[in-house]
């Protein structure tokens, strides 16, 4: 194994800009990828988020660009969402610093203008959503002939996000004669699918067993049963701010995410807390992750939207406010924590409703979750009727998920009634049937 990066016979500009950021010592993944990507070969990289995974294929693809040339791209990375796309071009230009490459960032949610004037001016590296990468392509601001490198960043992601038929039309548009790199923190059947058309004779690297968070996060779960009882948790644990110095708090919902942001705006200000979803302008998500970056706020209320695509070096603590369906997104909300070697903490709130969840978040990582005592001086609120109502729902359908022929609670308790008063009405029945002679 390489214990310096002058061991892949990087260029000096290449090393000059890796010493500057900081970067010593390869991680796992970079020592097991940039070998044959350099070599030229295919690669499929299995990676959760926090590994290393981005500088991977970006060292070795800015080895082989080397300079500027011509106007049109050649070399694209597809990511899933906006925040991944600019975290790459972040990546890309931290690296290529010494270098005349140009890159440009490609993603909706905003006015194409500024994208086209950018691909104008003559680009080297685009990264792309595939939304808009298609956009700008049918549109004929793109030139795809000369592109020689196609990377699929997140692909468990895009194929959760239903991005597969937009990928397959890129392919149909990008050269055949190039090399593919896919990255991906899970191996899903689409994920597995779309490998299939991609790749040829992939070299496959997995650093980490499949869906296994990082092992510099401490994670633990408290049982609490509603949602009053999580703020009062919250705000309890909130109160150690030598310990909470820098968090992010996950919420399945904008709406939920909306709540626990008021609540804690209302006790800490403006200046300690934002929010991040899907319903907030990308200026503003923009802004906001650039403040919690520079440390200039210190909670980060976010929706699964950014659960990845997020790096921040420094992040304490991550809280799950609610356990996430989509139990692949656990893995990826704990990444946050515990980067670049550094050890973090992964919190989570669980309800009765969403011990389903974390069962087969426990089958997936292949660990149990340490429960923890609620604190004593937490106030354990009672749980009120339409919240009981939703959560004794939410438990009857995930029965009937994994068991069709569960009829649920409420259809037992109808059907007892029913039965209750056919049984009535059959003896009010034969009771008229069979009057009483007089003699």
């Amino acid at each position: 194994m390489n214990k310096s990066f002058d061991a892949f016979k990087f260029n000096k500009q290449l090393l000059n800009a890796i010493s500057d950021a900081g970067y010593t010592t390869p991680t796992p993944i970079q020592q097991k990828a940039i070998p044959p990507i350099l070599a030229g070969q295919d690669v499929m990289g299995i990676a959760q988020t926090g590994t290393g995974k981005t500088a991977a294929y970006v060292l070795p693809m800015l080895m082989k660009l080397k300079y500027a040339q011509g106007n049109d791209p050649r070399a694209l990375i597809l990511s899933p969402t906006r925040e991944l796309a600019m975290q790459i071009a972040e990546n890309i230009e931290l690296f290529a610093k010494y270098t005349d490459l140009r890159t440009v960032v490609l993603y909706g949610g905003l006015g194409p203008k500024t994208q086209i004037e950018a691909l104008k001016k003559g680009v080297d590296i685009i990264v792309a959503t595939p939304g808009r990468f298609l956009d700008l392509y049918l549109a004929q601001h793109i030139q795809p002939k000369l592109i020689k490198f196609l990377v699929l960043d997140e692909a468990d992601k895009m194929m959760d996000m239903g991005f597969i038929g937009k990928i397959h039309r890129i392919l149909e548009v990008v050269p055949r004669k190039r090399q593919n790199l896919l990255f991906s923190a899970t191996m899903s059947e689409l994920v597995h699918k779309i490998a299939g058309d991609f790749l040829a004779f992939p070299t496959v690297i997995e650093v980490a067993p499949q869906a296994t968070p990082a092992h510099t996060v401490t994670q633990q779960i408290y049982l609490v049963p509603n949602l009053k009882t999580k703020i009062n948790l919250l705000q309890y644990l909130l109160q150690d701010d030598q310990d909470y110095h820098r968090l992010i708090i996950f919420c399945k919902t904008k709406t939920t995410a909306d709540n626990v942001y008021h609540f804690l705006h209302r006790k800490y200000g403006e200046d300690a807390v934002r929010v991040i979803h899907a319903n907030k302008g990308q200026n503003t998500r923009i802004n906001s992750i650039t403040a919690f970056k520079e440390g200039k706020i210190r909670i980060l209320v976010a929706t699964d939207v950014a659960a990845r695509g997020l790096d921040v070096t420094d992040v304490s603590h991550v809280i799950n406010f609610d356990i996430p369906i989509v139990i692949e997104d656990y893995v990826h909300r704990i990444g946050r924590t515990g980067r670049a070697y550094k050890s973090g903490v992964a919190i989570s709130f669980c309800n009765p409703a969403e011990q389903y969840y974390v069962r087969k978040i426990e089958q997936l990582i292949r660990q149990t979750i340490p429960v923890e005592e609620i604190p004593a001086a937490v106030t354990v609120e009672k749980t009120g009727f339409e919240e009981q109502q939703a959560i004794a729902r939410e438990i009857d359908a995930q029965k009937r998920k994994d068991n069709p022929d569960f009829k649920g609670a409420f259809h037992e308790k109808k059907a007892t009634n029913l039965k209750t008063n056919k049984h009535k009405k059959e003896n009010t029945r034969k009771k008229t049937n069979h009057p009483k002679r007089y003699r």
